[in-house]
């Protein structure tokens, strides 16, 4: 059963420019397996995660740090979750996400289905 669908998408010039002008959101957005991805992987990565607080219905005090994508080269991404966020997901009942995420002419993109088990 579908619990939410969460959509974003970044002008990663735009995100990179932010980025480059307060450095330590770098820190604060990213895990320290995701700080040194590319540019557009980096935004790509942020929409994920604004696309997974939209899922979840953007409660206030949700920590960026407790999501991480992860992709393996030639596998779907997967969306690990703690803290802040797996509370969440866990009131809500949601017991897996699903990820799709993109970026091409400079603009990255992710949607999620939050789902729960029937």
């Amino acid at each position: 059963m579908i619990v939410g669908v969460g959509i974003d998408v970044v002008d990663v010039a735009r995100f990179v420019a932010t980025i480059e002008r307060v450095p330590a959101l770098r820190t604060r957005l990213f895990t320290p397996d995701e700080r040194d991805l590319p540019d557009a992987s980096l935004a790509a990565r942020f929409a994920a995660k604004e696309a997974i607080a939209k899922a979840l219905g953007a409660p206030a005090g949700m920590s960026w740090q407790d999501a991480t994508v992860r992709r393996a080269v030639g596998a779907q991404p997967v969306v690990e979750v703690v803290g802040t966020v797996r509370a969440r997901a866990d009131e809500l009942g949601v017991s897996r996400f699903h990820l799709s995420i993109s970026h091409d002419a400079g603009i990255a993109s992710a949607v999620v289905v939050a789902e729960r088990d029937a």
